[in-house]
């Protein structure tokens, strides 16, 4: 079984569903093609991220203190965690 770890790098402030677009401010630093993983009450998948915006311009990273639309794979809920899936050290 692998083991990893996971570190908070943000939360959901907003999630448009007809286009799945979570609005995240982010606490931590976050690249496309890291593997986040998406946890809260009913909410808790994993995917890579393929896509995020900032002021609606494509970024390939994103730091601790801004706002960013990422392109999620499944429903998301405001005040969801967003988790950084780090491989175990």
């Amino acid at each position: 079984m692998d083991t990893y770890e996971i570190k908070e790098v943000g939360n959901v402030v907003h999630y448009f569903t007809k286009i799945n677009v979570a609005i995240v401010d982010l606490s931590g630093t976050l690249l496309v093609g890291d593997h986040i993983r998406i946890k809260g009450t009913t909410t808790d998948f994993e995917q890579t991220i393929v896509s995020m915006q900032i002021e609606h311009e494509n970024v390939k990273k994103a730091e601790a203190g801004q706002s960013i639309g990422l392109k999620v794979d499944e429903r998301v809920r405001e005040g969801d965690t967003v988790y950084k899936v780090l491989p175990a050290q």
